[in-house]
Order: structure tokens, then sequence, then C-alpha cells
């Protein structure tokens, strides 16, 4: 089995690895920019550094449609970062094709081609990381940690395929729509680990408390979980940040993704497959198939939102996507569900339901005789309990029926949720 998942993990590398071509176009067009970026700010005379970032400067870069390369804009002190944005905006004057990304702080995406990207990030100049205002004022430190001491081709192979296996699955990225691994963190867990296998394995491990992990043994022996603020351990794996100790960088990890991850890894060190290292959507067809076959009812949902997209648009998209579950499950038992955002302001998921054969009524006093005769007006059905009136009524409807009249009475929670838009069949 070992050999068999060697060779897969092999294979796997040759095909994820970016071409020279598409390598040398990168550098070439980043060291031109970086140039017209430099002469710029200087000619401003704006304290402000420039570095590379990401998975390009960390050698970590893998095969995709589109590339983006991470750069960072460190601003001097003397300035608020309430200006950052406005300062950027005017550096920027000197290229095209750039639009502005809106979040906790503004950054901006450059277009350098149909399939290459700069996003610039402005960022605070810090000394020490309690200075940081900003997840992203740590970057720089990220960046230099992981650059110092991951020199190994195999390890940087490995950081590769985690990435890879992750996004598979789906539990890559630690936006609040997925609640998952970030890039930071698979190289600090390929790099304790050592290798791939071993990261599958260790943290497809079933344990009854907390896996922690502290690299630089930043606190004594068992003192992590008691020292670390509370807040930072709501998540199944403590990763203590090696350049910031306060700091859990799996703090975003959720138990569902945690598990959907588990769940993956322990399939694939079973039965190894090339398919593990591949993103696909969701094959609908084949899950409402399989829902009639076994009895089951399916709706496929498909959502809109005004929101901006990115982690807000899939953020605003999933929340609405799970309040639908709570509401389903009322009156039918959730066999399944899946949801999936990529880019852009929609998103598409499913249900698979099964009719639960009848629901009660929680109605009002006994007592409360107004109230009673138009709880018994909506549910002709119903009973005394405990001094107040029940009803049990049988489900009739469908779950497209369902949703149909959810969506009518509930237009204004829709629009305060930030939906434009549900199509579904």
């Amino acid at each position: 089995m070992a050999q068999k998942i060697d060779n897969i993990l092999a294979q796997v590398l040759r095909e994820i690895n970016p071409s020279d071509e598409e390598l040398k176009f990168i550098g070439r067009s980043l060291n031109h920019f970086l140039s017209g970026l430099k002469k710029r700010i200087s000619k401003l005379k704006i304290d402000v550094d420039v570095f590379v970032g990401g998975s390009y400067s960390k050698k970590t870069l893998t095969k995709g449609d589109f590339y983006d390369v991470d750069l960072f804009l460190r601003f001097g002190k003397k300035y608020s970062q309430v200006d950052y944005s406005k300062i950027s905006k005017k550096i920027f004057r000197f290229t095209k094709n750039i639009s502005v990304v809106h979040g906790s702080r503004d950054y901006f995406r450059i277009k350098i081609s149909p399939s290459v990207f700069f996003e610039v990030v402005p960022v605070k100049k810090i000394k020490k990381p309690s200075e940081a205002v900003n997840i992203t004022d740590l970057s720089y430190l990220h960046v230099n940690y992981i650059n110092k001491k991951i020199k190994n081709k195999k390890i940087l192979d490995d950081i590769k395929l985690a990435k890879m296996f992750c996004k598979a699955a789906g539990v890559y990225g630690a936006e609040s729509y997925i609640r998952g691994f970030s890039g930071y963190s698979l190289e600090l867990l390929i790099y304790h680990f050592k290798n791939f296998k071993k990261f599958l394995t260790e943290l497809s491990k079933k344990r009854n408390q907390k896996l922690v992990i502290d690299i630089e043994s930043l606190y004594k022996k068992g003192n992590v979980l008691m020292d670390m603020n509370g807040s930072k351990l709501d998540s199944p794996v403590v990763l203590v940040d090696p350049t910031y100790k306060s700091r859990n960088v799996l703090a975003a990890l959720s138990y569902e993704t945690f598990e959907k991850f588990q769940e993956s890894a322990r399939v694939f060190l079973k039965k190894p497959s090339k398919e593990f290292f591949l993103s696909k959507k969701i094959n609908f067809l084949a899950v409402e198939n399989s829902a009639k076959k076994k009895g089951f009812e399916f709706i496929k949902i498909k959502l809109k939102t005004k929101k901006q997209e990115g982690d807000i648009a899939g953020t605003k998209l999933l929340k609405f996507f799970n309040h639908l579950h709570k509401e389903f499950e009322k009156y039918f038992e959730i066999k399944d569900k899946n949801f999936e955002y990529f880019s852009g302001k929609s998103g598409e998921g499913y249900f698979v339901l099964k009719r639960r054969p009848e629901i009660e009524f929680d109605g009002p006093s006994a007592s409360d005789e107004k109230n009673v005769f138009a709880f018994k007006k909506e549910h002709p059905k119903t009973f005394l309990k405990k001094g107040r009136v029940f009803a049990v009524e049988k489900i009739r409807f469908s779950p497209s029926e369902f949703l149909s009249l959810w969506i009518v009475k509930n237009k204004k929670k829709i629009r305060e949720m930030s939906i434009n838009g549900i199509r579904f069949s």
C-alpha cells in the first residue's frame, strides 16, 4: 500500500506543478510590475516597503486555471490604517486593469493577463507581532519564517500535495464560508509532520481531546490550553503560531470541516487514488438519482446575493443555505446536503430529505381563548397537554412546495439576509 501511495503522489506532483513557461511569464511580469511600483513609491516619497508573499514566494505554487501572486505594501507608522486605501490608490496610478476588493482592509487586484493576477495588500509595518492591527500585518513574519525553515524540496512538494488534497476535499481556506485550512497552516503542519503521509495519518486519528501543536515549544509542556486566550481555542486542532505565541493558526477551523477532511484522509489512506487531488463540482444528477433510489426527496437550490464577491458573498450565501437547513428540518429529516461557492455572487447546493410522517405544533395556553380559536382554525386536529393546546398534522407537501410558500412568507427576512435570488428544482 505504501508503494502505491508513493506512486500516486509522484504522479500527482508531475501534474500539479506550473509549467516552466508559466513560471517565467509570472517572474517577468512580477519584476516589471515591482520596478514600476518602486519607482512610483520613490517619486511620491512615501514610507512604504514592498515584499512578495504567498505561495509564489514560498515556492509552493500549484497549477491552476489562474494564478494569484500576493504582494504587500508595508506602511510606516506615521500613516493611519484608515489612509492605506487612499494612499495605495494614489500609488497605483502608474498601472491599469486594477480593481478594489473591499474587506476588513481594502486590497487591490491587478489583472496582468487572463490567467495571472497580482493581489496587493496594504499592511502595517511592525517590529513585533503584538503591534499587528489586522491578521495581514503578520504576513511578513509568516513568509520569513517559512522561507527560513523550509528549504528542502521534498517538504515543499508535500506542501503542494497537502494544498491540492485540501482543495479537492473542499476544506482549503480560512474564509468564513469554508472554515478550513489556510495555506500558512498547511505549510506549518507539513513542516511539523515532516511529510504528507504522516500529516494525513496523524490528523485523521480519532482523539478524545484537542490536538495541540507547538512547533517552537513557545509554551511549557501542557500549558497551551491553560495559557492561550480561550477564544482562540474553539477548534479541533490548536496550532501555535511560531511567530506569535498567542495566536492559534487554526482558530478558524470548524469541527465540521475537520471531520470532512478526516474522512477524505482515511479513505485515501485505505484506497489511494489520484481522484483525491482533483477538484470537482457537485454532481447534482448523480446525487438526485441516488436519493430517489433510496426513496428520499431531492431539491437543488441556486442562491444569489447582492454582496461583494469573495469571502463576503460566500459567507452570506452559506449562512442563508444553513438557515434553509433549519427551516427544512422542521418538516423533513435531512439525509444529506452540500453547498458550493467558487466565485462571483451565486452558489448552488442541495438537500436530500425524508418527509417526517407528522409534526407536532406547540399552541397557546388553554386559557387564552382568542389565540386558541385562531390556532384551532389553522390546525383542525388539536389536543390538550399540561394546560396547552397542541396540534398534530401529517406532512403532505413536497420540499419544493414548502420552499415556495416559505419564500412568499419570508420576503423581508430574505432581503435582510442579503439574498436577491432563489431558484430551485
